[in-house]
């Protein structure tokens, strides 16, 4: 059984955004692996240590140019193989999910689909259950503990109030990584230099049979959220402030 992560590569959460109409500025960006995609790695990882006839396969869409970069980190990590799909990084979920579906079915067979609950940039959580539909396989989400068998897996995550789920699946199939499930590793200096000897399979959109024209979802414009507008201190006795504040919210903030 062969494994394939399914990562993305985001901005850095401590880049400064800049909007550019209907996307950002990604001059000056640094961009790294989707944090809860390097779960997903690890996790591929872990149980290639048990297993080690198994082959850990890494995926991203978009630019080639940049994303390889997101490979080369999960190569590094200790990743077998890596595969871009090249393509605008304007592709909408459900296109993204189509050529991941596509590059899958076109590399090899996998017994196991990993990737994070979602991508800290557009927080959309769906591209994982979008491309277990499209396998036709079942998917669990958001998962922060896991015991695998032979033939599938026993599976754990958290819902409202602090309950745990308990979930079974069978192999293939798709599960998102959460916070929790375990420790990321770094990658070593050696890993790091084996990453960047390795050669990375490059997929166009029309190998794997998706059309970069059948987006359904488009921005049109971003904005970025007004600036908040200073703290007025109330000066005053208890009561003096009360009164103010209740003139303030209801004049100017107009929320009562």
């Amino acid at each position: 059984m062969n494994i394939l992560v399914c990562v993305k590569q985001v901005p850095d959460t401590e880049t400064k955004i800049k909007v550019a109409g209907s996307s950002i500025d990604t001059n000056g960006i640094k961009w790294i692996l989707n944090p809860y995609d390097e779960f997903a790695v690890e996790e591929a990882l872990k149980i290639k240590a048990a297993k080690p006839e198994m082959q850990v396969y890494v995926m991203s869409v978009g630019p080639k140019a940049r994303v390889v970069e997101a490979l080369r980190t999960a190569l590094a990590m200790g990743s077998d193989e890596a595969v871009v799909v090249d393509a605008p990084d304007t592709l909408d979920n459900l296109t993204v999910a189509k050529a991941i579906a596509g590059a899958a079915k076109k590399i090899g067979s996998f017994g196991l689909y990993l990737t994070g609950k979602a991508a800290i940039d557009d927080n959309n959580f769906s591209v994982g259950q979008m491309v277990a539909e499209l396998l036709d396989i079942p998917h669990a989400t958001s998962i922060t503990k896991a015991d695998y068998t032979q033939n599938g897996a026993l599976l754990e995550r958290e819902v409202e109030g602090g309950t745990k789920e308990i979930l079974e699946v069978d192999f293939p199939a798709m599960i998102t990584t959460n916070k929790g499930l375990n420790n990321p590793r770094y990658a070593s200096l050696p890993g790091i230099m084996k990453a960047k000897k390795k050669t990375i399979q490059e997929l166009t959109l029309a190998d794997v049979g998706v059309d970069a024209n059948s987006v359904k979802v488009k921005y049109t414009n971003f904005e970025l959220p007004s600036e908040r507008p200073p703290v007025q201190m109330i000066s005053g006795d208890a009561q003096e402030q009360a009164n103010k504040l209740a003139e303030l919210l209801r004049q100017e903030a107009k929320v009562i």
